[in-house]
Order: C-alpha cells, then structure tokens, then sequence
C-alpha cells in the first residue's frame, strides 16, 4: 500500500462518467469527481442504459 507524504501528491484518477481527474482520498462521491457525476450515472442505470451481455435460455422467451 503506498502512502502519500506532504511531498508527493495524492494519485488521482479518472472520474468514470466525465473523465476529470480526481482523487479518491476524501472525496466523498468516489469513484466519481461530483455528485452531478454520479447522479447522472444512477439515472442512466434507471434508464436501463447499461446492460450485461447475457446468453438466451431456452425458456426466456416464456418469461
């Protein structure tokens, strides 16, 4: 686990729906940069924007 001195600063990373680089210490929206980010990610996952590929059973279609 590599620790952040006064020296180095904290690693940052891109927020997975803007791209904006971030840091995960003390950001209270992780893995996302602000919570417009990550509200807008929680309604395409209302949407049914995202979707897994899933392999067709021989009963889905009686469902």
């Amino acid at each position: 686990m590599t620790k952040t001195t006064p020296d180095t600063p904290p690693k940052t990373y891109p927020c997975p729906r803007c791209g904006t680089q971030t840091t995960w210490q003390d950001n209270k929206y992780k893995p996302f940069c602000s919570s417009r980010c990550k509200l807008i990610d929680l309604g395409a996952w209302a949407n049914e924007d995202y979707t897994l590929p899933a392999e067709t059973t021989p009963f889905s279609d009686e469902l």
